[in-house]
């Protein structure tokens, strides 16, 4: 493929087609179409991609829209945004508070509510019966009253309520909110989840197989941690022994979310205690993102 990406020709189109040659819109939008589409053009000339590869692609976008929610965080930019938030802290001179990590696609909103304690599960006969407890704190150790957490997680199949193919799951199963007493504890019964896979044969498991990757994910459970005067906190904890645990293709476990494991002959048991930063310390809220409701 010829070397035109630097010409003058290409240079001027790039400008024009990010506005720069306008007056008018929004310069920060400007800006950033202006690095992105620059940035196809470089990679398109560097790589000699046909304008049938090209078109392919945007075939596959386009075919792929509904799995977004998944291609993001497997291609890791779910991650990178925790890196670079974690990066400004980290320059802010913030520190403590649990890691953050990725949302995921699968949050509904509108889980019921309980006060202290909550069962998660409509049916404890298929699966291992799981206790987790724990205290939201603040930075110095205080409870924190009357934090709500949204808590989510996957059946024992990998299916999660709302987004069951087979629809054999009740509304909300697995999903509750459970807002926190004067002490800041908090406790839920549940069944053990599994981690689940990408849909099989579906955009993201072809991307994952064009790169020699696998589209499965580590059992796991999500949090949406928020209390008054307090960031927003998305986090998730892993389940210790699962054989994914550090090989998540999504890339969202880290260390300090990955609490001990306990098991006896009718349960298993995990504590994880929360600590919530002050939100006038780099305020931070839920991001925008499009979400289930029910």
């Amino acid at each position: 493929m010829a070397n035109v990406y630097e010409s003058e020709h290409v240079q001027n189109l790039l400008k024009r087609v990010a506005g720069l040659d306008q007056d008018g819109g929004d310069p920060r939008v400007k800006s950033i179409v202006y690095d992105l589409v620059s940035a196809i053009c470089a990679t398109i000339e560097k790589h000699d991609v046909s304008e049938s590869e090209l078109w392919n692609a945007v075939n596959f976008l386009g075919a792929g829209a509904d799995e977004y929610g998944l291609i993001v965080p497997g291609i890791g930019l779910e991650h990178y945004m925790d890196v670079l938030m974690d990066a400004a802290d980290a320059e802010a001179g913030l520190s403590g508070g649990t890691p953050r990590t990725i949302e995921g696609p699968l949050f509904v909103e509108g889980a019921p509510q309980s006060d202290s304690h909550a069962v998660m599960s409509d049916s404890e006969d298929e699966g291992e019966v799981l206790i987790v407890n724990g205290t939201v704190r603040d930075l110095e150790g205080n409870p924190v009253a009357n934090a709500v957490l949204d808590v989510w997680h996957a059946d024992t199949r990998g299916f999660y309520s709302h987004f069951d193919p087979t629809e054999q799951q009740g509304p909300f199963n697995n999903r509750r909110k459970i807002k926190t007493g004067a002490d800041g504890t908090y406790s839920f019964r549940s069944i053990m989840p599994v981690g689940y896979s990408v849909p099989p044969e579906g955009t993201t498991d072809r991307l994952m197989k064009a790169l020699g990757r696998h589209g499965s994910r580590p059992a796991h459970i999500h949090y949406f941690v928020r209390a008054e005067g307090f960031r927003h906190l998305t986090t998730q904890i892993n389940i210790a022994d699962d054989p994914l645990v550090h090989d998540d293709f999504a890339y969202a476990t880290r260390d300090e979310l990955i609490p001990s494991l306990t098991r006896s002959e009718d349960r298993a048991a995990i504590i994880f205690d929360f600590e919530l930063v002050p939100n006038e310390v780099g305020a931070y809220a839920l991001s925008d993102r499009v979400r289930t409701a029910a």
